[in-house]
């Protein structure tokens, strides 16, 4: 999976300028924030890894389904680590409110596909799409991020 996400991360040209070294989050590490943020008991937790010129990272864990959103100016490339969901993509978000500028949250989505993901799928998020991911409860879904913003 890790051969995916650098065979991936290397088609975009996303540093303004080469970047002083590579950044490697191992398994081994993803595997331990991972449960770390399992433990939290709370219904999603997340870690930042890092932000640059038009992208940024993150490692999240749902222990139950989440909002609806849509990101105005951000991609979502996610690479799942364990566990399972339904996505459901496209349509309309139910009682939408902006949460932030550029970030539409809601209920939940009207008229989106429904597709099955699991450890090991990449699921690539267009800017501007609805999303939301459905985890039954206490089933960890785990994803690492690379949010790609608009040039």
């Amino acid at each position: 999976m890790r051969y995916i996400a650098f065979l991936l991360l290397g088609s975009f040209r996303i540093w303004a300028a080469p970047p002083a070294a590579a950044v490697v989050h191992s398994s081994k590490d993803l595997d331990s924030l991972t449960q770390r943020l399992a433990a939290g008991k709370s219904r999603f937790g997340s870690k930042d890894f890092g932000r640059y010129p038009n992208h940024y990272t993150l490692l999240a864990e749902r222990n139950s389904t989440g909002s609806s959103e849509l990101h105005e100016h951000e991609a979502d490339i996610c690479f799942v680590i364990s566990g399972e969901a339904t996505l459901v993509s496209g349509g309309k978000i139910v009682k939408p409110h902006t949460r932030k500028a550029g970030e539409i949250r809601g209920a939940s989505i009207e008229g989106g596909e429904r597709q099955h993901v699991a450890t090991g799928d990449v699921i690539h998020i267009p800017a501007g799409v609805p999303h939301q991911f459905l985890v039954s409860n206490g089933k960890p879904f785990s994803y690492f991020v690379v949010k790609v913003t608009g040039q």
